[in-house]
């Protein structure tokens, strides 16, 4: 067995290996480079194919960034194990043990002094480690002394046949009473939303209402809350990674909490995704609170990944 720097030649491979080893998450060639090899901070020195006999039987990813990221900035000891797989056929044979003490050292020599499990912004393939369908992953990063954290959830709901009820109708109402209108996004508001988000939620925020904007999708996937005074104080969108289904962020200044407006604004996206004929809506990850929240208005978890972390 060879670990090796990552090549192109061993892209097929790879790409088949990963649908073969990580059912619950088939990818494309073209979503593997655009995620993997097209990122930013993409190095080969970090990247490794395990081989037999010249065939790939294990890859392992991992990352350090080379480019600062919004206000996070470049995170100097702080690096990620994207993802790692190996062939069920050739387990048990120290491989994947080879693959992540690889990634370790060389993460080590550059400065790092964490290395996180699969939540790297903004790129990542999973939010965490999924603790169903990849239980031997749990495993096995745990005897490599990686330490569990918080959970997170992905969620989804079916829109077929979707009304919004009487009880947020009352409630949207009331904060029309108040001086809130809830309107979809108008190009004269691009700066102030900006501006909002950073300052409110910070800079990733900004940067996908920002790509929304550029590519000129903004008004049909972004809606706005404005006070009496017409200020943006609520904002919710969708399909930050091209994926018309795909619903959040969603965020409410805390002055205008108490009218229940995050979750008339969610119920007014779910109505234009139905009105589009768009009938399934799903996120990648929210935290305890935010279930909570997305289960009183019908969204189920149908994923549930946990945060890993190691000193290293």
């Amino acid at each position: 067995m060879q670990i090796l720097n990552y090549s192109q030649k061993y892209e097929k491979e790879v790409v088949d290996l990963w649908n073969k080893t990580l059912t619950a998450d088939p990818i494309t060639v073209q979503k593997f480079r655009k995620q993997a090899l097209f990122d930013e901070n993409f190095d080969p020195e970090l990247c490794y194919v395990a081989t037999e006999n010249d065939q790939v039987v294990g890859f392992l990813l991992s990352t350090k960034r080379k480019f600062p990221y919004l206000e996070r900035g470049l995170e100097p000891t702080r690096g990620w194990i994207n993802v790692m797989f190996v062939d069920q056929a050739h387990r048990r044979k120290g491989i994947g043990t080879a693959l992540v003490q690889r990634a370790e050292e060389k993460l080590k020599s550059l400065g790092v002094e964490t290395v996180t499990l699969a939540a790297y912004s903004p790129n990542y393939f999973f939010p965490g480690v999924d603790k169903d369908n990849y239980s031997d992953a749990i495993k096995f990063f745990e005897k490599m002394g990686y330490k569990a954290g918080k959970e997170s959830y992905s969620m989804c709901k079916d829109l077929h046949g979707y009304q919004i009820s009487q009880g947020t109708l009352d409630k949207m109402a009331k904060a029309q009473e108040a001086g809130f209108s809830f309107i979809n996004f108008e190009y004269k508001y691009a700066l102030e939303l900006l501006e909002f988000l950073k300052d409110e939620f910070g800079g990733g925020w900004k940067r996908n209402a920002l790509i929304s904007m550029q590519n000129n999708l903004a008004e049909d996937c972004i809606l706005l809350v404005l006070n009496a005074e017409q200020k943006i104080v609520g904002f919710c969108m969708r399909m930050i990674d091209g994926n018309p289904m795909r619903f959040g962020p969603i965020g409410v200044k805390a002055e205008a909490r108490n009218y229940g407006i995050g979750g008339i604004l969610f119920d007014l996206m779910q109505f234009e995704m139905a009105k589009r004929g768009i009938y399934h809506l799903f996120f990648l990850s929210t935290d305890e609170p935010g279930r909570r929240f997305y289960e009183r208005h019908g969204v189920k978890v149908f994923r549930t990944f946990v945060d890993y972390q190691k000193t290293i």
